[in-house]
């Protein structure tokens, strides 16, 4: 029995496999840096915007398109910023997920014009980041992310 998995390896192979792509959103202002958090409608977690990757759209695209549906700004790829990989289960179906995350700089727009997903949005000064973050997969991405920034 895999512990990580939950199963043994012929079940592993029931397991659904999604992929998504999102944004850690930075923004220099007074010399200080911001990163663009984002709550999920629901979830109550803070995290970065993300979302599935569309048909015919590339992970990029699809970075880009989150961070504007559910960011509300348009943003441009600095750097890619790591990818995480996590097991979940929804209406009893085993999921297998990878989040591929991109560094992106700010460009315009208000976190305020966000979609129906998002409760709440907002800028959050870089050192303060991961003690907002919920989850510890976002923490970790957020580390290369911070490097990525120096």
């Amino acid at each position: 029995m895999d512990q990580a998995y939950g199963g043994s390896v012929a079940e592993k192979s029931q397991w659904k496999r999604e992929y998504s792509a999102g944004g850690i959103v930075f923004k220099n202002e007074n010399d200080q840096f911001y990163v663009l958090l984002v709550q999920h409608s629901g979830h109550h977690g803070w995290g970065f915007p993300k979302g599935l990757v569309g048909k015919d759209e590339s992970m990029k695209e699809t970075a880009l398109r989150e961070v504007r549906e559910e960011g509300g700004v348009e943003a441009e790829i600095v750097d890619e910023s790591g990818e995480t990989h996590y097991f979940y289960r929804q209406e009893g179906q085993k999921i297998s997920k990878t989040v591929k995350f991109y560094l992106m700089k700010y460009v315009s727009g208000d976190i305020k014009d966000h979609d129906w997903e998002v409760e709440n949005s907002g800028w959050v000064l870089a050192d303060q980041v991961e003690e907002k973050l919920t989850f510890k997969t976002d923490k970790e991405v957020f580390q290369r992310a911070k490097e990525l920034l120096k």
